[in-house]
This record gives structure tokens, sequence and C-alpha cells, in this order.
């Protein structure tokens, strides 16, 4: 219990120094991550079963050279495509919305250190020292997380072009002549 109190206030310690904007980060990396390992779970154990059952299902067939065979070809390795491209998208859209709004923070940080100089009229360093905060973690975090993600993306993007070729080598077509 007492772990997760220390946990739970350095995580309010950190958005503190960071501001408003880092829980924003926070929450879009989280979502992130829990679609890339929502993938990742897939490839490793759904996507295996699925290859297998199409693979089965076309080698059974006794028609394997005709258009209409390869409507059909064309129809399963789709249909797999779709399933292996499934949240790739999105992740690529959180991964590039991290950087974006670390920026966002970094405006909002400066804003904070110009009001800080308006106020109190001078550039006293200890009284912009909260807003030069807010400034530079949330573009940090930003970054962070948008290599991170930009590493899984790869890697996800990867093995969705790896699996189709698989699939579409797996399917082949019989050519009489």
């Amino acid at each position: 219990m007492m772990f997760f109190i220390e946990f739970w206030e350095a995580i309010r310690d950190f958005t503190e120094t960071g501001g408003d904007v880092l829980l924003v980060i926070g929450f879009l990396i989280f979502m992130m991550w829990l679609l890339i390992l929502e993938r990742a779970i897939y490839f490793f154990i759904w996507h295996k079963k699925l290859k297998d059952e199409t693979v089965a299902n076309w080698h059974a067939r006794k028609d394997k050279s005709s258009w209409n065979a390869e409507q059909i070809r064309q129809m399963l390795i789709s249909r797999i495509s779709l399933k292996l491209n499934e949240n790739v998208v999105i992740i690529q859209a959180l991964v590039a919305l991290c950087p974006l709004l670390g920026l966002m923070g970094t405006v909002t940080g400066m804003i904070e250190v110009f009001d800080v100089m308006a106020i109190s009229g001078s550039g006293n360093a200890r009284s912009m020292a909260s807003g030069v905060s807010k400034a530079t973690v949330p573009t940090m975090a930003g970054m962070v997380g948008a290599l991170s993600g930009v590493f899984a993306s790869t890697w996800l993007t990867r093995i969705v072009k790896t699996e189709r070729t698989h699939i579409e080598d797996a399917l082949e077509l019989e050519r009489h002549g």
C-alpha cells in the first residue's frame, strides 16, 4: 500500500513540474502503448491461428487456377491484411500527436514565464523557474513518447508487411499451361 502512495505522490510531483499538459501526454502515451500491446498479443497469439485456418481453407479447395479462385485468394489475403493493420494507423497518429502536445506544453509554460515577468516586472530567475520547467518537461515527455512509439510502430509495420508476404506465398495459384 505504501508503494502506491509513494508512486502516486511521485506522479503528482512530476505533473506539477510539467503542468496539466503532461497529464494529457501521459494519457496519450498510455493509450498508444495499450494499442501496441494489443497488436503484439494479436501477432503472437491470434494471428497464427487465423493464418493456419486460411491456408487450410485454401488448400482444401479443388479449384486454385480459375478467375474465381484468384478473387477468393485476394479476398482471403485482404481479410488477413485488414486484421494485421487494425489499430496501426491509430498508433501512428498517436505517435505524431506526442511531440505536438509537448510543443503545446512548451507554449503554455512560456506563457506562464511571461506572466511572471509581467507581474514581477523583472527577470527574476527564481520566480520564472516554474514556468521554464512547465515549458521543458512536456517537450521532453512528448519526445520520449514519440520516440518509443516510432520504434514500436516501425516494428509493427515491418511485421504486417512480412506476414502479408507470407500469406501471399502460402496461398499460391496453380498455373496450367
